[in-house]
């Protein structure tokens, strides 16, 4: 189980980080929130926008139905998988 800080040290720093404490400079106003930012891919889009707009696009009338993923609680939208809406 030696070698925590030679020879082991990618699989500590990659699988445990922070296990060995402080190291790096320091940052002193550390804000960890800043970097939460859930995803969603393409494809899910109907899904989280609820009923009845998958059925207004489809209708359509030349719009396009505009979705508030920030309310949804997405903060980025992904382009993995299609949207089948003529």
């Amino acid at each position: 189980n030696a070698g925590g800080q030679h020879h082991h040290r990618i699989l500590m720093d990659k699988y445990h980080p922070g296990y060995f404490g402080k190291i790096g400079m320091r940052q002193f106003h550390l804000l960890r929130n800043r970097s939460y930012t859930p995803t969603m891919n393409l494809d899910k889009l109907f899904n989280v926008a609820g009923e009845g707009v998958y059925e207004a696009a489809k209708a359509g009338n030349g719009k396009a139905p505009v979705i508030d993923l920030v309310d949804k609680g997405y903060f980025k939208l992904l382009g993995g998988g299609q949207i089948n809406v003529p």
